[in-house]
């Protein structure tokens, strides 16, 4: 199709068409729950929605996805509505694309394409970057055909025979050429953010990241968390560059808490993949903060489409690494709410539920990263001469002092937790420790 008879969209939002197509065994509220998230997409992307449309079918048709008679139906709707782009609720082929333009004549994007343009426009860093653009380029490839049938249109005779396909071929190889270039860079990235973990975990420091589905809130428990400012956006895909912060935990210790991309029903393959750089983070994580907004009426499923994700990415689902947080208690009626604290409130392993709006449920969220954290490390009982100051702040900056209680003849009585990557250099500047952590060693000053 010749772009210049593609229609242009309308000033201000794009004002746009959802389509659907609905097959017998679908679940009908699924389905309404796809198109209202392909709306909040579109919203995410600066357009408008203006009209929905679904239609039922046995199949997709090969030609046009819908029904030809569906397609001229529309077509005739975005003329009268002024509509300058339709959107499919699933990736379309390129000979799907490439027919109804013809149909249309409109700008014809599937939800993949959305998706990929709703990256292109938040990704701010350049590793991010990077990863979209191979994405996009991935998408692209083999829908290059469809730029050149416009030269099929031309009369033949001299100098037409042949052109289009010696283009064509030229910039499958760019692309190719570009694609590879591309991933090179990516594993460039994937090797520095390597390095950058050795040196956390050189130096000791624990690692806590966010996964969700999108829009479940990981940005306001995460400023919530570290006070920090971090987007944070009633949209989806508000964040998708990864951002890492220090997490001060209830008695002294600290961890790293990773912010990472949101997840989404049929996320393009090709951004999984993309993104793993990224995403290697949730892998090298010690715990994995899974947070579900409890108040949206499909929960579940896009729980379950979270834990597909991360099993493509090697986590189990269930691993003890994993704590499940059910976000935005501020949102439930009264009798939801406390159906899900009944839940929640439930022993070690079961989900916990919080407000990253009011700070409801993080307490208890803190308590319990820091116990998975402490997993493996050795609790202590440590007394010290009261004028011991130095040896006091060295026990505050290297273990977690868990409780702290000073008696009548100056001295002070500490619990601590102890890595055991600093196990030795406890027990060397304190001296011995029994085994079972419970003796006490008194140490006095020269």
């Amino acid at each position: 199709m010749k772009a210049s008879h593609l229609t242009s969209p309308p000033p201000g939002n794009e004002r746009t068409l959802l389509v659907g197509l609905e097959m017998p065994d679908d679940d009908k509220w699924d389905h309404a729950e796809s198109l209202q998230e392909l709306g909040e997409l579109v919203k995410s992307a600066g357009g408008e929605v203006v009209e929905t449309a679904i239609q039922r079918r046995p199949s997709p048709t090969a030609a046009y996805y819908i029904g030809p008679g569906k397609a001229s139906e529309l077509a005739t709707l975005c003329q009268k509505e002024n509509i300058g782009t339709v959107i499919f609720n699933d990736e379309l082929s390129p000979a799907q694309g490439r027919n109804l333009e013809k149909v249309f004549e409109r700008k014809i994007l599937d939800r993949t394409q959305l998706i990929l343009d709703i990256f292109a426009q938040r990704a701010k860093s350049k590793d991010g970057k990077l990863q979209i653009e191979l994405a996009q380029l991935q998408y692209l490839l083999p829908r290059l055909t469809g730029m050149w049938t416009h030269l099929s249109r031309q009369s033949g005779g001299i100098g037409t025979r042949g052109p289009g396909e010696t283009q064509l071929e030229v910039d499958r190889r760019r692309v190719q050429e570009k694609i590879a270039r591309l991933s090179r860079e990516l594993d460039e990235v994937r090797q520095q953010r390597s390095t950058q973990r050795a040196g956390r975990l050189r130096q000791h420091w624990p690692i806590a990241s966010f996964v969700g589905y999108t829009n479940a809130g990981k940005s306001t428990l995460f400023n919530r968390l570290t006070q920090s400012q971090v987007v944070a956006a009633d949209m989806l895909f508000a964040t998708l560059d990864p951002t890492m912060r220090l997490l001060k935990l209830p008695h002294g210790g600290a961890a790293i808490l990773s912010d990472t991309v949101g997840f989404i029903s049929d996320l393009p393959t090709m951004l999984i993949s993309a993104f793993r750089a990224t995403l290697e983070e949730v892998l090298a994580a010690d715990v994995i903060l899974h947070v579900r907004d409890i108040s949206h009426e499909d929960s579940e499923a896009q729980s379950q489409d979270v834990e597909a994700i991360l099993g493509e990415l090697g986590v189990a689902v269930g691993a003890e690494r994993v704590i499940e947080v059910w976000n935005k208690l501020d949102r439930l009626d009264p009798e939801r709410r406390s159906a899900v604290l009944g839940e929640g409130d439930a022993p070690a392993g079961q989900p916990l539920a919080v407000s990253a709006l009011t700070g409801e449920g993080i307490d208890r969220l803190l308590e319990s990263i820091e116990s998975r954290l402490a997993q493996g490390r050795s609790l202590m009982d440590i007394e010290l001469e009261g004028a011991d100051g130095r040896g006091l702040h060295w026990l505050y900056e290297n273990t977690e002092v868990m409780a702290r209680r000073s008696s009548d003849d100056g001295r002070i009585q500490l619990k601590v937790r102890v890595a055991p990557e600093k196990l030795a250099r406890v027990t060397q500047r304190f001296g011995a420790l029994s085994q079972d952590a419970a003796a006490i060693h008194r140490r006095s000053i020269a």
